[in-house]
């Protein structure tokens, strides 16, 4: 908890004051009864009386003022809600290695397919957006709340050269810090500051991928922005090993041959050797409190993200709680009030 304006606490010091003036009374009134103990009928109603019967009424009006002077103060505390500002990106690669058959009908479009299912599954609050990459990234949909935007946007994924999954995660943190101001753009030239333990920003990065990074900056700096905001990345690693599928994207290659495809190894228009670095994906993801999924089908892709964890989807907000001590004392007050005429009716 915090203080808003802690100036006012000042005024506890008015506490053991108004009990001192309460003490002293005290004490001038049992000299009073003293001189006049001959009055058997107040001796006798004392009698019955319990002294901490006789002082509960003061003390809890002294409590009650304790409880205003903090409300005063407008006492702050930062507390968990769900998040209706949650944003999520999906970073879809679409390098010329996702157009593979061995999914059939090929990985780009089974990527697709369970990319729709996850939007059409999301709560209408939650705003997602759509990063693609290959050999650099672009956001071609900002976070949005529509989804038949976020539908169109999918459905114009096309294949280019290379991996940039770097650029693909700084571009996804740039594209939360246009939804959310309380998150700083990217700066590579300025180091990255950590969030305080325990925080995180309300929003995710789901990055699919069916290869290494060959492009761009380093995937661990990239990660390295995404901790020190608080944003979670995912990970998914797309494909089955040692494929060797041909590549078809409807009729993009059908003329291949025409192409220049270096590390490719396109004759016959098959996907040569290309490893997916699940080392690097798993690390990246665990820098950033994510987690590494792998999948070599479209089921199980499918399966991957329906058990996203989206309960992470939560805000951490600076609320007033001075109501909950303006409440307090008026329960005191009244409890006061209460005791004073059930224990105190002898005069």
């Amino acid at each position: 908890m915090s203080l808003l304006r802690p100036g006012f606490l000042s005024l506890l010091i008015f506490i053991p004051i108004l009990a001192a003036a309460y003490l002293l009374i005290l004490k001038r009134r049992k000299r009073f009864v003293v001189r006049y103990s001959s009055l058997s009928l107040i001796r006798e109603a004392a009698a019955h009386q319990s002294k901490w019967r006789r002082h509960a009424p003061f003390a809890l009006f002294l409590l009650t003022l304790t409880s205003l002077t903090f409300s005063l103060a407008r006492p702050t505390a930062e507390v968990t809600v769900p998040s209706n500002r949650a944003t999520i990106i999906l970073a879809m690669d679409v390098s010329l290695s996702m157009c593979s058959t061995d999914i059939p009908p090929n990985r780009l479009t089974a990527a697709q397919q369970a990319a729709l299912n996850f939007i059409q599954s999301q709560s209408k609050d939650t705003q997602i957006g759509v990063v693609a990459f290959a050999g650099f990234a672009e956001l071609i949909q900002a976070p949005t709340r529509n989804r038949t935007a976020l539908t169109h946007a999918i459905h114009s994924l096309t294949p280019g050269r290379r991996t940039a999954i770097g650029s693909a995660i700084l571009r996804s943190i740039d594209a939360i810090a246009e939804a959310d101001s309380r998150v700083p753009p990217v700066q590579l030239n300025v180091p990255a500051q950590p969030s305080p333990p325990g925080e995180s920003a309300p929003h995710m990065i789901v990055l699919l991928t069916d290869g290494s990074s060959n492009a761009g900056p380093s995937p661990f700096i990239a990660a390295n922005e995404a901790a020190a905001r608080g944003i979670r990345l995912y990970t998914i690693g797309f494909g089955t090993v040692n494929n060797t599928s041909p590549l078809i994207c409807g009729d993009l290659f059908a003329s291949a041959d025409q192409f220049s495809f270096p590390n490719f190894g396109f004759g016959g228009r098959r996907l040569g050797s290309i490893e997916l670095d699940e080392f690097t994906l798993r690390q990246i993801a665990e820098m950033t409190g994510g987690v590494y999924s792998a999948a070599t089908s479209a089921e199980e892709l499918q399966t991957i993200f329906h058990n996203l964890p989206m309960s992470l989807a939560i805000a951490r907000e600076t609320t007033e709680i001075g109501v909950f001590f303006n409440a307090f004392a008026i329960l005191l007050l009244i409890l006061a009030f209460y005791v004073s005429l059930k224990w105190n009716i002898s005069p």
